[in-house]
């Protein structure tokens, strides 16, 4: 597979949505007002609900982040990208095959892979080129928000993989305020939050922080 010039991704702040988190405030609302406190990506999840609702959502999404520059990637339902609209998909190591993944949104749209191990990395590694755009490693810590999430690999395996990468990695899992910059020192290119901003009365005073 050739590498295609898709325009790299800026992982710096990658939100990840919570409906349930974000609670009365809302998902758009929550996305609206991390964009504008500086979210430069951001993953619709919504595991639970049906495919419709996800679309509905996801669409919603689109139309508060057109004319922003973010991009919104899909998480896991890879068969709806094209539907909402979405600039890209983000899958574990459970769901679709990346290769798989790449070939229902084509190769313009971008692809994230979550990795908690230096032996996925070498898994990735042997995907044929332009498969992947991005790796998100972790856990890093223990964290709340995804109950089925791998164990936690603490910030000398996020370096360990960060260095190896050919791929810029975002670190996902844990991360509060007062870690950001102790991950930041592993080499990633960017921190991936939840709950650090969806459910948050004042976001904007969260990324000051």
């Amino acid at each position: 597979m050739t590498a295609p010039a898709r325009a790299p991704l800026d992982l710096r702040l990658y939100l990840i949505t919570d409906t349930r988190l974000c609670g009365a405030h809302g998902v758009e609302r929550t996305v609206a007002e991390a964009v504008a406190a500086g979210a430069t990506l951001v993953q619709l999840r919504e595991p639970q609900g049906s495919d419709a609702d996800f679309v509905a959502l996801g669409r919603a999404l689109v139309q508060v982040l057109a004319g922003s520059g973010v991009p919104l990637i899909v998480n896991d339902r890879v068969h709806l990208v094209a539907e909402i609209g979405a600039d890209g998909a983000h899958i574990g190591q459970g769901d679709m095959h990346p290769v798989q993944a790449r070939r229902l949104i084509g190769p313009a749209r971008s692809l994230g892979l979550s990795v908690q191990t230096p032996g996925h990395l070498q898994a990735a590694l042997a995907l044929p080129e332009g498969t992947l755009d991005y790796l998100g490693v972790g856990p890093v810590w223990a964290q709340q928000t995804k109950p089925d999430a791998a164990p936690a690999g603490g910030p000398e395996v996020l370096a360990r993989i960060a260095r190896a990468s050919p791929w810029p990695c975002v670190a996902i899992g844990g991360i509060d305020i007062g870690r950001v910059a102790q991950v930041r020192g592993c080499g990633v290119a960017g921190v991936a939050v939840v709950s650090a901003i969806c459910g948050q009365p004042d976001v904007e005073a969260r990324r000051d922080k």
